[in-house]
């Protein structure tokens, strides 16, 4: 369930990716909750620590699921415990309040409630605390120097939402104490153990192909980037060393292996494929970028030929082998006697 809803939340996700784990880094937790009716609602929660998961949890499971080694940070399970229980307590006020204001904010039943809540870490110092709110994909509100404040899109429905909200001291009180001291502790202590996994290069491994046909005399050129981390990565279609207008990249989807894969396409004249290149350029090449050129079959290529030319030679000799073999082994005719 929550992995089908993170598209609504990415209005919600502002920061990008850096490739210094200890520089600048992000801890973000991203929670839905579903609202069937007035008595009836799930909540889905998880962690990620820049565009690793740190843990997943459910609203009536009873805990954390930490989804690596180093999850827990540093903290006790005495202090998991309790910030489970705060995270209890908060969300089931909060789903009080949205179902005793619904019919007032215009909520109609079923409905989803997203949330992002974080801290950044940046040149050693943890700040920017964030803590946003959305109804149905919408942003509505956000917390700022203590302060719930309305959104521009929320319209009438979040100034209502913001004064509100803004008299529930004690739920604002969980809310700080989360960002003011859970969210920076365990940020910190999670890039410690976390240390190998966040700082981890892997190389990655790039191919050309064409795709399906555009247009008459035209071809979709196609570079493909696999097995790479961390995230960000430059690609590009070159021509005379000079980056060619019009490609297309797709989105950064994720490997098995958490390592990234990713395509860029050209839509080109037949004609004009000559010199065309595909620039690759990642932290983990260490300023090597990878060059592929259209004039120069790629590897991949190379190796198919290279096994499909003895394989075929192989199957045609050994047809010939077969064919002279039956020939000679034919029984000589039958002789009929002469009358």
């Amino acid at each position: 369930m929550l992995l089908l809803q993170i598209p609504l939340l990415a209005i919600l996700l502002r920061g990008g990716d850096n490739e210094d784990a200890f520089q600048d880094q992000i801890f973000r937790a991203i929670s839905i909750s579903y609202s069937y009716n007035h008595s009836w609602a799930q909540t889905w929660a998880s962690g990620w620590l820049g565009e690793l998961q740190t843990y997943s949890w459910k609203s009536n499971s009873g805990g954390f699921i930490f989804l690596r080694p180093w999850s827990k940070g540093n903290f006790s399970n005495k202090e998991i415990t309790e910030v489970e229980e705060v995270l209890q307590r908060f969300y089931a006020q909060c789903l009080h309040i949205l179902h005793n204001h619904a019919s007032q904010w215009m909520f109609e039943y079923p409905f989803e409630i997203q949330a992002t809540v974080g801290c950044e870490l940046h040149s050693g110092e943890v700040k920017l605390d964030f803590w946003r709110l959305a109804y149905q994909g919408s942003e509505l509100l956000s917390l700022q120097n203590n302060t719930w404040l309305p959104s521009p899109e929320g319209g009438t429905r979040a100034q209502q939402m913001c004064t509100l909200i803004n008299h529930y001291t004690v739920t604002k009180h969980m809310m700080l104490r989360i960002l003011s001291d859970t969210c920076p502790r365990y940020l910190l202590s999670a890039l410690d153990a976390g240390k190998a996994d966040l700082q981890r290069k892997v190389k990655p491994e790039a191919w050309l192909s064409t795709g399906p046909n555009p247009g008459p005399n035209h071809l979709l050129l196609v570079c493909h980037v696999s097995g790479f981390y961390p995230k960000p990565i430059s690609v590009m279609w070159m021509g005379s060393e000079e980056a060619q207008q019009g490609s297309q990249q797709s989105d950064i989807l994720p490997n098995a292996d958490g390592t990234w894969y990713l395509q860029i396409f050209l839509d080109v004249e037949a004609t004009k494929t000559s010199g065309l290149s595909c620039r690759v350029r990642h932290s983990s090449l260490e300023g090597q970028d990878i060059i592929l050129y259209m004039d120069h079959p790629n590897s991949k290529g190379l190796i198919i030929l290279a096994v499909m030319v003895p394989l075929v030679l192989l199957l045609t000799g050994l047809a010939f082998w077969l064919k002279k073999r039956w020939t000679h082994c034919e029984p000589p005719p039958t002789l009929l006697p002469l009358e």
